[in-house]
């Protein structure tokens, strides 16, 4: 039992993290750049929550978390698994 939930740990750990970082990094990736000049005014003259880059930054952030928030579980079950008698 104590594989199975270490390997189920180290699992949602990995694939937590990765997934975290990758969406992180697409969250951020536009603000490194300017983008067109011609979207950018148009953007500008719409409210703040309804532009498009900002639902998609925002989406992006709290999917981040949600992954991180799997890799946390996945390191909880290592724990877990660890203090799990051996016997």
């Amino acid at each position: 039992m104590g594989f199975l939930l270490i390997l189920c740990g180290a699992i949602a750990a990995t694939a937590g993290l990765y997934r975290g970082f990758v969406l992180a990094r697409e969250a951020l990736a536009p603000l490194a750049h300017e983008g067109d000049p011609t979207r950018t005014a148009i953007e500008a003259t719409r409210p703040f929550p309804a532009r498009p880059r900002v639902r998609r930054f925002v989406s992006r952030v709290l999917g981040a978390v949600v992954w991180l928030v799997v890799a946390m579980y996945g390191l909880y079950l290592i724990y877990w698994a660890s203090e799990l008698p051996t016997g």
